[in-house]
C-alpha cells in the first residue's frame, strides 16, 4: 500500500508533466526533459535528519555529506546546502561544482582512490575532510605535511571485506574490491592500527560497503567492523584518537514502485541492534547517502518520435535513452526503470495493453529502457516518463552519437493543481556539442600529417 508521501509524490509528478507539456518545456522543439519534485527532495533530507537524530539520547553529532556524483548539478547542490547538507566529492569537478553551490571547505569530505598531489594539497590545507585510500596515498600525505598537521579531519578508508550484494558493481566491500584498505588481507588490520598510533593528526575511519542491491544487514555488519577497529584503535593509543567514522550511504532505492523502502528509520533500527555502541556519542558520525536522497523525486520524460512491430513486439522510439539512462541499457536487469505512458497532452494513457519495448535514440540494439512491458497503445507523439530517475540519470550524460544533453527543471506543485518551474540546467544546443567536440582544433591533425618531420629538423 503506498504512503501519503508517495502518493503525494505521484500526484505532483502528474500535474508537472501535464503542464510541461502545456508549457512546451517538454514538446517538438525539446523532446527531452528531466524533472525534479524540489518538495519531494527536501522532505528526504528532512527524513534523513529526523532519523538520525532520534538514534541519540543527547545532540547528535552526526553530518550528512551528499554524494555529489548522485547529482552534479550546481542549483540542486545549492538546495541541499541550504538544507544542512554537507557534500561529499570525488573528483576536482566535484569539488568546484561544490564550491560553486556555496558548501564551505569545512562542509566538504574529499573520497577518490585516485587522489593527485595537487588536490591532495589543496584538501589538507583548505580544512576540507580526506579519507585516505590506501597506504601509499598516506606516504604521499605524510610527504606533504612534513612536521606540519591538516587543516580539517583525516580518515583511512577501510574494506571490511563483509560481501556482495545482488549488483556486484555497486558492492565495495567485497574480497577484492579496488577501495580501501582490505581488513581481512594479512597484517592489514595491525598496519591500519600502526598507521594511527604515529601519526596523532589521523582521526576517522571510513567504510562504505555498497549502495543499490546492498541488504541493510551487510551495511550494518561492515560499519560494525569499523566501529570495532575505531575502538581498538583508541584502546592501544590510550585515549580517543579516532572521533569521527565516516558510515558511507547505500541505502537502496525501492525501482518496483512508488514507496519508499527501505526507510532512513529502517538503517538506523538495523545499525542500532547491529552497533548499539554507534550511538552513544563517542564518535561524530558522517554519512554520504546519494542516490536515496534524489532517485524518488526525479523523472526523464520524452515525446514518442515513432512506434512500430517487429517480431511480434511492439517498439515506441524516444529521445531518452542510453545517453540519460546508462546504467538501465547497458544492465536492464540490475536497474529497471517504471514506466509511464501519457497522451500529447501530458495525461496518462490507459486502457488495454500491448507488450512493448520502449527504445531510445542511440544506435545499438541494447538502447531500450523498458523491455517486453505491458503498456498502454502508444502512438507518436505520445510522451513516456521514465521515474525515479533524479540519481544518476538526466544529471550523468553519457554522450553517445554526440546525443546534447537535455535541460533540467526543478518544479513545485500545489494541492490546487498549481504548478511552478525553475531551470536547473539548460539544453545544450547543437552548436555546444560541436565545440566540445574540438571545433577549435579542426585543422590541427590535417596540418600535423603536412607537417613533414624533415621541416623539424
Amino acid at each position: 500500500m503506498s504512503s501519503g508521501r508517495s502518493t503525494e509524490r505521484a500526484e505532483r509528478r502528474a500535474a508537472a508533466l501535464a503542464e510541461a507539456v502545456r508549457r512546451g518545456i517538454l514538446g517538438p522543439e525539446q523532446p527531452l526533459v528531466g524533472l525534479l519534485d524540489i518538495d519531494d527532495v527536501l522532505h528526504a533530507v528532512d527524513a534523513l535528519h529526523r532519523a538520525f537524530r532520534t538514534a541519540f539520547d543527547g545532540p547528535a553529532p552526526v553530518r550528512h555529506a551528499f554524494a555529489a556524483k548522485a547529482c552534479g548539478l550546481v542549483p540542486v547542490l545549492r538546495l541541499l546546502a541550504e538544507a544542512g547538507m554537507d557534500c561529499e566529492v570525488a573528483s576536482p569537478g566535484e569539488l568546484q561544482q561544490a564550491l560553486a553551490a556555496g558548501f564551505t571547505h569545512d562542509r566538504l569530505v574529499f573520497d577518490s582512490p585516485a587522489k593527485t598531489v595537487e588536490e591532495l594539497e589543496y584538501a589538507l590545507g583548505h580544512g576540507i575532510a580526506v579519507n585516505i585510500d590506501n597506504f601509499q596515498e598516506l606516504a604521499r600525505v605524510d610527504g606533504l605535511l612534513g612536521e606540519g598537521r591538516p587543516a580539517g579531519p583525516v580518515g583511512i578508508r577501510v574494506n571490511p571485506q563483509v560481501g556482495s550484494g545482488a549488483i556486484g558493481a555497486m558492492s565495495t566491500a567485497t574480497d577484492t574490491s579496488k577501495f580501501g584498505v582490505a581488513l581481512r588481507d594479512p597484517g592489514a588490520e595491525d598496519a591500519v592500527v600502526e598507521a594511527f598510533l604515529h601519526r596523532t593528526w589521523l582521526n576517522r575511519l571510513h567504510v562504505h560497503v555498497g549502495s543499490q542491491g546492498v541488504p541493510l544487514p551487510l551495511v550494518a555488519e561492515g560499519i560494525r567492523v569499523a566501529h570495532g577497529l575505531a575502538e581498538r584503535i583508541n584502546t592501544e593509543a590510550g585515549r580517543q584518537q579516532v572521533t569521527g567514522l565516516d558510515i558511507g550511504g547505500g541505502l537502496p532505492v525501492n525501482f518496483d514502485d512508488e514507496d519508499d523502502r527501505p526507510t532512513y528509520d529502517d538503517l538506523v533500527a538495523e545499525l542500532r541492534s547491529a552497533v548499539p555502541d554507534l550511538f552513544g556519542g563517542r564518535y561524530t558520525l558522517v554519512t554520504e547517502f546519494g542516490r536515496s536522497l534524489l532517485a524518488k523525486s526525479g523523472t526523464i520524460a520524452s515525446l514518442v518520435e515513432y512506434t512500430k512491430s517487429a517480431g511480434g513486439r511492439r517498439i515506441a522510439v524516444t529521445h531518452a535513452g542510453a545517453q540519460v539512462a546508462t546504467r538501465t541499457a547497458f544492465a536492464p536487469e540490475a536497474w529497471p526503470l517504471r514506466v509511464g505512458v501519457l497522451d500529447a497532452k501530458g495525461h496518462p494513457k490507459a486502457g488495454p495493453t500491448e507488450v512493448t519495448d520502449v527504445a531510445g535514440p542511440c544506435c545499438f540494439a541494447g538502447d531500450l529502457t523498458a523491455q517486453a512491458r505491458p503498456l498502454p497503445p502508444i502512438e507518436p507523439g505520445d510522451v513516456v516518463a521514465l521515474y525515479d530517475t533524479g540519481a544518476y540519470y538526466f544529471s550523468s550524460h553519457f554522450s553517445y552519437n554526440s546525443l546534447p544533453r537535455p535541460a533540467v527543471y526543478g518544479y513545485r506543485a500545489t494541492a490546487d493543481g498549481d504548478v511552478r518551474f525553475a531551470l536547473v540546467r539548460e539544453a545544450q544546443s547543437i552548436r555546444g556539442v560541436v565545440e566540445e567536440s574540438g571545433l577549435e582544433q579542426a585543422g590541427a591533425l590535417v596540418e600535423l600529417r603536412l607537417d613533414s618531420p624533415a621541416d623539424d629538423a
